[in-house]
């Protein structure tokens, strides 16, 4: 019996979960136990996005008000982002990166690259591709469901 018939290894929930417990270990090591990739993840947005909005990147990256709230919080302490008043609306905040977050993810994209490298080393250029869009249609279709569509 191969380990594809063997529980739990037969449910994508449970390779799902280990899966992301390598993506932990191998951020620990190869990039910090002081960022998380969330954290990174915000701070790549930022680059990419400044000016957006706490409820911009809660809908980018798929986390909640209060999550990216505490992001933030954590963010702007080290010294990474800042934080305004939106002109327009005093309800809403916008997010910039500093030049020490434009310096931290310059740091860190070599390791985060690393990363990658470590979790898809056994997969072909072309295998690496499939795996992610093939993620991309799990996750679209359960964000489908979690919101009642």
């Amino acid at each position: 019996m191969d380990a594809e018939q063997l529980e739990p290894m037969k449910f994508t929930g449970f390779l799902i979960r280990r899966a992301q417990q390598a993506h932990v270990a191998v951020w620990s090591r190869e990039v910090s136990s002081d960022i998380t990739s969330v954290q990174f993840g915000v701070l790549s947005v930022l680059a990419r996005r400044p000016g957006a909005s706490q409820r911009e990147l809660c809908d980018e990256l798929d986390l909640d008000r209060s999550t990216i709230a505490s992001l933030v919080v954590r963010l702007e302490h080290r010294g990474w982002i800042e934080r305004e008043r939106h002109v327009d609306d005093k309800r809403r905040n916008t997010l910039r990166l500093t030049d020490a977050g434009r310096d931290e993810i310059a740091r860190l994209r070599p390791h985060v690259d690393d990363v990658e490298r470590a979790l898809t080393a056994a997969l072909t250029p072309d295998e690496r591709t499939e795996f992610r869009r093939l993620l991309r249609v799990v996750l679209a279709s359960t964000v489908n469901l979690s919101s009642g569509s």
